[in-house]
């Protein structure tokens, strides 16, 4: 009895992440930070600017960030100091300071004729887009992270997210602190995020000398 040839299966699309290198993304460094502020002022790239230093601060998931409107950080025609986004994954709404910094680049990128009667903080390019999308902020991460000559497979979006509470983190070792920044509803999740576990364990392994 004949076998019939039946037809090769084949996957309609390439797996998302064939190629690239998964898992836990670094944070940058302080240096990191400001090589990238410098690039960008110098370029007079108003709107990733803005939306650098508001990732940074805000410490939020993209998708939450890419949907941040006009009325989130500003109140009577001013720049607000601390600012509230309901999270899309948890429902509950994290707090978080805008530096002046932020506020000043912020303000800039108001100015920008692309922002007039913007409902969105980032508007999308195209009419049928409000705001940017999380594949397009992650197009700009990498952007970013390659122009000051860094591994982009290393760094992403979640990146911008960790930064400052690793900083915060190793300067303060208050985990609560990094917890509500985060919006994180258990320790739990703050401590695999951070990977304070790890950390703290190479840094002990590090001042031992045999």
């Amino acid at each position: 009895m004949q076998t019939p040839n039946l037809p090769a299966i084949r996957a309609l699309r390439p797996a998302w992440n064939k190629g690239r290198i998964v898992g836990q993304k670094r944070p940058l460094k302080p240096k990191h930070v400001w090589a990238i502020r410098v690039k960008l002022e110098l370029a007079e790239n108003h709107r990733d600017l803005a939306l650098f230093n508001m990732a940074i601060d805000s410490k939020l998931r993209g998708c939450d960030l890419v949907r941040m409107k006009v009325a989130d950080v500003m109140a009577s025609g001013q720049m607000k100091e601390r600012a509230s986004v309901l999270q899309s994954k948890t429902q509950k709404p994290v707090r978080f300071e805008i530096s002046a910094g932020t506020r000043v680049s912020v303000a800039k990128w108001m100015e920008d004729p692309l922002m007039v009667g913007s409902e969105y903080l980032w508007p999308g390019r195209f009419h049928e887009r409000l705001h940017i999308s999380t594949r397009q902020y992650a197009r700009i991460v990498r952007d970013w992270v390659s122009s000051i000559g860094l591994e982009v497979t290393a760094y992403g979006t979640h990146s911008m997210r960790r930064t400052k509470v690793t900083q915060i983190y190793k300067k303060t070792g208050n985990l609560r602190a990094v917890q509500l920044l985060l919006g994180h509803t258990k320790m739990d999740s703050t401590v695999r995020y951070l990977g304070v576990e790890l950390e703290d364990a190479l840094a002990i392994a590090e001042a031992i000398e045999m």
